[in-house]
């Protein structure tokens, strides 16, 4: 999931050398961690770091295109570790820029809860394992709106929100074409191209709305709506729940809720590269991290959900309530992002370039 938390992460870089180091420094005491910006403790890292007398060097992507376009550019040779979205393994599975994990060396899965144990896009966790995992949603400002209908109408619906400004989710397109998708009742995971022609139109006439103010990340949209700027947007639930943890008196006014058309389940996963420089030590990192007590301080950091049926218990209030908090009705509602093959992206990817620029 895209963290955009920048202004953090300056006192990240400075916790300690382990972290500034370039990824081209190969030595055989260094793991090499490619990370969504601000998605792991810094003091998770440093007890890594002292359990195997070696240090960690971590770069960031800020989606999962950048991420996949540096490994097949050479970086599956630099890296030990990658984060991706559950939808983009088979991609990289296919393109041959992941390799099989070890399962022997991995204990602690039997931690995972079930529903973690053999995922559609990774049977059998065969290549990744889920890291933490949150929710797309819309966001608003309480104090602005009233009465929001509980629907992706909320944003694409004129008639429904004539006046009120709002933004939509950039970054990876089927994201934004799956909330298109499920506005136009054909469900969030929706993969026909016919759908998507449809959803392209329909994104077309909605970004040309007096009231739409953009596309943009997850935090963006929160950041806006606290500034006046917009009332509502798409967003990820952890994004919203970390702000409100930090700050109640700016980000307490703002509510979360999952359409009742779906949304997305997005899982993070961590994957090792296929020329991956030091892949026992990623092993070993993988398999740290599904330790319940390190799970759940991961997730107590990001405020995403952990996957780890272990860690619950050790999970701090902030994440037992909404936005971090599902009611079971509303994980009724979640599917994942489809998988797709080549020329499915291709044509999604041309949608989207055309979309964007009418």
């Amino acid at each position: 999931m895209t963290q955009s938390r920048w202004w953090r992460a300056g006192v990240l870089m400075l916790a300690g050398a382990s972290l500034t180091a370039s990824a081209g420094e190969k030595t055989a005491d260094t793991l090499y961690l490619f990370n969504w910006t601000e998605y792991m403790p810094p003091d998770v890292l440093k007890d890594f770091e002292r359990e195997h007398d070696v240090r960690i060097v971590q770069n960031f992507f800020t989606s999962n295109a950048e991420m996949f376009t540096k490994l097949r550019s050479g970086g599956d040779a630099q890296y030990d570790v990658v984060v991706p979205t559950d939808y983009f393994v088979p991609r990289l599975v296919a393109a041959d820029l992941i390799q099989p994990l070890d399962h022997d060396q991995l204990p602690g899965l039997e931690n995972l809860l079930p529903e973690f144990q053999d995922p559609a896009y990774d049977p059998g966790n065969r290549y990744s394992v889920p890291y933490q995992w949150g929710v797309t949603g819309i966001v608003y400002d309480s104090r602005v709106l009233d009465d929001v209908p509980r629907s992706w109408s909320a944003l694409f619906d004129p008639q429904e929100n004539p006046n009120a400004p709002f933004t939509l989710l950039g970054g990876d397109p089927q994201v934004l074409f799956g909330a298109a998708c499920a506005s136009l009742g054909y469900g969030f995971d929706c993969t026909q191209k016919d759908q998507w022609v449809d959803s392209a139109r329909h994104l077309v006439s909605t970004k040309h709305r007096s009231n739409f103010i953009g596309f943009t990340d997850s935090t963006a949209t929160i950041d806006q709506i606290v500034r006046g700027v917009s009332a509502m947007g798409m967003t990820y639930n952890g994004d919203l729940a970390w702000r409100q943890a930090e700050n109640q008196d700016t980000y307490g006014h703002l509510r979360f809720f999952v359409p009742k058309e779906g949304s997305q389940r997005g899982i993070d996963t961590l994957a090792i590269p296929k020329r991956a420089p030091h892949p026992e030590l990623a092993q070993a990192f993988i398999a740290y991290t599904l330790r319940p007590d390190v799970a759940a301080r991961i997730s107590n950091y990001t405020f995403y959900a952990t996957p780890n049926e272990a860690a619950l218990g050790q999970l701090d209030d902030a994440l037992k309530k909404p936005p971090s908090q599902l009611s079971d009705e509303e994980r009724s509602r979640l599917v994942f992002v489809p998988p797709i093959d080549k020329a499915q992206l291709g044509v999604l990817s041309q949608l989207n370039n055309e979309m964007r620029s009418r």
